[in-house]
């Protein structure tokens, strides 16, 4: 079987999907919404585990990779997908968004839901800092700046004595527990497989309950990121991605669009580094490496970068599939690294891309600017409608 009859085959099977998602109403759709959070929220069952993660502990690989590596696509979208800006420092939001809830939570004993509108906000602000006097740059030399930034949060927070330096900190406080009030027995999820589930209490043991918060963050962060796309922003966005100058020429604003991506992925980085850190209870500089940033810039592009469904998948993939075929042992990295390797030789678009990006990708613009994003050019130009 030839590369091209694989990618054909992927092909017939991807577009009657869209297809069939394309034709359903409003109320349809949020069916299926609600079917998939449903979905999601049984995944913690054993049985599912003994399949998925048969040589790791299922229920905190869901918490963190897997959903932790969804939440930070997610924002990372917004930055590379929707705005086509290369950011190779993003884990740095991330690290902001943990220290947030380490030094808030531990030294000043704030209230949880407190840590993570201020831990919003602050990530929000440092991608401000970090975009205003960059975002006049492009392509290599944005993301040279980007990587740079990256470190230096990472090596201030390893030299910065009042942080715990190299140690790090620990001790960081759970999330207030809820389940008095909310759900006094756990006896009513026993029927789904989840028997002794308290899912508003958070302790170390039982990474379940960190979970359903990490679902609950990524829901709101769908639909934030879903209404900004179809927004005047999001086609501010598009305009800026598919050629930046010509977006200026006609009236855009894109040092201040560009800026916006940069607050608003950084946003949602720092809110995922909230949710790590609470679960984890110990956090180090070293937790925060470029190779995180590397890592979930490749679930963007593998999944699809621009279509949130498929940064999704991308995500997942990337976090769930060197954990299931741990039993390779030292050879899982070079065969994972192969496969990916091998997708992007077939699906150069990702797995899932949307119509606007799969029409770029044929054109030969790769849907990234002048990021280096270029794919050779196709015969045949694919109409944004195809």
């Amino acid at each position: 079987m030839t590369m091209t009859t694989i990618k054909t085959a992927w092909t017939a099977l991807a577009d009657p999907v869209r297809a069939w998602w394309a034709g359903l109403g409003r109320l349809p759709r949020m069916g299926v919404y609600a079917l998939l959070i449903f979905g999601a929220l049984l995944l913690p069952n054993d049985q599912i585990g003994s399949f998925m993660s048969p040589y790791s502990d299922w229920q905190g690989l869901l918490f963190f990779p897997i959903g932790g590596y969804i939440l930070l696509a997610i924002g990372l979208n917004v930055v590379v997908g929707q705005a086509g800006l290369l950011d190779l420092g993003y884990v740095a939001f991330f690290a902001v968004g943990a220290y947030s809830m380490a030094v808030l939570g531990k030294i000043y004993h704030w209230d949880f839901w407190e840590i993570i509108a201020v831990g919003i906000a602050v990530t929000a602000l440092s991608g401000v800092i970090l975009g205003a006097p960059t975002l006049r740059l492009r392509g290599d030399y944005l993301a040279i700046v980007t990587l740079g930034f990256g470190e230096i949060v990472r090596i201030t927070a390893q030299n910065t004595a009042a942080i715990g330096g190299p140690n790090g900190m620990n001790g960081i406080p759970h999330p207030p527990n809820l389940t008095t009030w909310a759900f006094p027995s756990a006896q009513p999820f026993s029927a789904l497989g989840l028997s002794g589930l308290t899912p508003f209490k958070y302790a170390e043991l039982d990474s379940r309950p960190y979970y359903y918060l990490m679902v609950l963050a990524i829901v709101l962060a769908i639909i934030f990121s879903k209404r900004l796309a179809n927004s005047r922003v999001g086609r501010a966005w598009a305009a800026i991605r598919e050629d930046e100058d010509a977006a200026e020429l006609m009236g855009v604003p894109t040092f201040k669009f560009k800026l916006a991506a940069f607050a608003i992925g950084a946003s949602i980085g720092g809110l995922a580094g909230v949710l790590y850190s609470t679960q984890t209870v110990s956090i180090i500089p070293d937790d925060f490496p470029f190779i995180l940033s590397a890592t979930i810039l490749a679930a963007v592009v593998l999944g699809g970068s621009g279509n949130i469904p498929g940064v999704m998948l991308g995500a997942f993939l990337i976090a769930w599939v060197p954990e299931r075929i741990r039993f390779l042992a030292e050879y899982r990295v070079l065969i994972f690294g192969a496969v990916l390797v091998l997708m992007m030789i077939l699906r150069p678009e990702g797995l899932l891309p949307s119509r606007m990006r799969k029409a770029e990708f044929a054109e030969g613009t790769g849907g990234m600017g002048s990021m280096g994003g270029e794919v050779s050019t196709s015969k045949k130009t694919v109409g944004a409608g195809e």
